[in-house]
């Protein structure tokens, strides 16, 4: 039972911050390319790439951390499904070399920040 309420929590602060950076980001950058998404699946990358590799190396954590993070707060966080919705809105609009831009943009720099947090979590002893 621990574990759903971990996910549960994990969850409900995803969803607060995802709205919270999404609108920030939007307010501030315009919505005509979804830079809120954007920002979001990429700091979305850069966590779990940090604490899966983290939480991994620490095998005296609890693994309910893995429940309230990983599963938990980037599940509800994460916006892989809004993202494939705006590419596909951005290609019904005709706008193609914008949904590429993004397309290729999140594929690229995500595994970048995925990457760099896992080394970020490798450097803390």
């Amino acid at each position: 039972m621990q574990k759903y309420l971990l996910i549960a929590l994990g969850g409900a602060l995803g969803s607060i911050a995802r709205y919270w950076v999404g609108a920030t980001v939007g307010s501030r950058m315009g919505t005509r390319f979804p830079y809120g998404t954007f920002v979001i699946n990429l700091t979305a990358c850069l966590i779990i790439g940090f604490s899966l590799t983290w939480l991994g190396k620490r095998v005296e954590l609890s693994p309910a951390w893995r429940y309230l993070i990983p599963v938990g707060f980037i599940g509800a966080y994460s916006t892989f499904s809004t993202y494939e919705w705006e590419t596909l809105s951005t290609l019904r609009s005709g706008a193609f070399a914008l949904a590429a831009l993004y397309s290729v943009g999140s594929l690229i720099l995500g595994l970048a920040a995925t990457w760099s947090g896992a080394a970020l979590a490798d450097l803390i002893p």
